[in-house]
């Protein structure tokens, strides 16, 4: 099937759409932890005049603000930007599309994303777009999920679909040009004519009670895994749990289970 960017587009807006209510408390504990470092990676502070593509819910838009930048936000989806407004009243978000971002030339010292990037059907557009409208000098910082062997969350779930389930159920356009790899990000940098370009893994970890709760929490806050999830037969999913629980063993502690998660940082520099 060739590639449609529209469907990959309307599935993703969909999805979050559909999580944006939960997503604070379902996904963000993981995706949160990243932002400082993010926003580290773009030099963000006093005065800085910063975007946050896609924004979601605002949560590195609001960290921007604590640190004394000038912040607005941009995403596609109308009911993440309710969220944004209602929690963050203070920070301009506007609705649009990553791939044509609606700002003048040279109009931001700064531009972050918050592992928003690959999500948008075609990167390279997006990162286009946000070397047209950062000032010369203006700093880019981007985070994508790093890969099974760093993320062990991700693996421990991918592992128990396949075994119990079926990872290829959901019936999802498959994915833009995103990216899976520092390499592939560098690589994009360059071609959008940035310079001074790095990708630097950054390590965290993801608390759950147990196994379900990591399920329930990528069901409900996430768009690609949670329609995986979802594609699962009703008799797959306690299955897919167990396997799951047993798996994550080495990771359990008094508190539950532990889960290492890890991120790629890239960052460049409009020349």
């Amino acid at each position: 099937m060739p590639f449609d960017p529209e469907a990959v587009r309307a599935f993703e807006r969909a999805g979050f759409e559909r999580a944006a209510a939960a997503y604070e408390t379902a996904f963000a504990p993981a995706t949160r932890q990243f932002i400082a470092r993010l926003l580290d990676g773009a030099a963000v502070g006093p005065g800085t005049d910063v975007l946050d593509l896609c924004c979601g819910p605002g949560f590195a838009a609001a960290e921007a603000s604590a640190r004394g930048a000038s912040v607005s936000g941009l995403d596609f989806s109308e009911a993440m930007l309710r969220e944004a407004r209602a929690r963050f009243p203070a920070i301009a978000f506007t609705h649009g599309d990553a791939e044509a971002p609606p700002f003048e030339d040279a109009r931001f010292d700064a531009v972050v994303s918050n592992f928003g990037i690959h999500h948008v059907p075609r990167p390279a557009l997006a990162l286009a777009g946000v070397h047209r409208i950062l000032r010369s000098g203006g700093k880019f910082a981007f985070s994508i999920w790093a890969g099974h062997d760093e993320n062990i969350a991700w693996k421990l779930v991918f592992d128990a679909v396949r075994r119990f389930g079926n990872v290829n159920a959901a019936a999802a356009p498959a994915p833009g040009g995103g990216f899976a790899t520092g390499s592939d990000c560098l690589m994009a940098l360059h071609d959008a004519g940035f310079m001074d370009t790095g990708a630097h893994l950054v390590r965290g970890t993801w608390r759950h009670k147990d196994a379900m709760s990591l399920l329930d929490s990528l069901r409900a806050g996430t768009a690609r895994m949670a329609a995986m999830l979802a594609a699962q037969t009703e008799a797959a999913i306690p299955a897919i749990a167990q396997g799951l629980e047993a798996a994550a063993g080495p990771w359990r502690d008094g508190g539950g289970l532990a889960l290492p998660i890890a991120c790629v940082i890239a960052t460049g520099t409009r020349p």
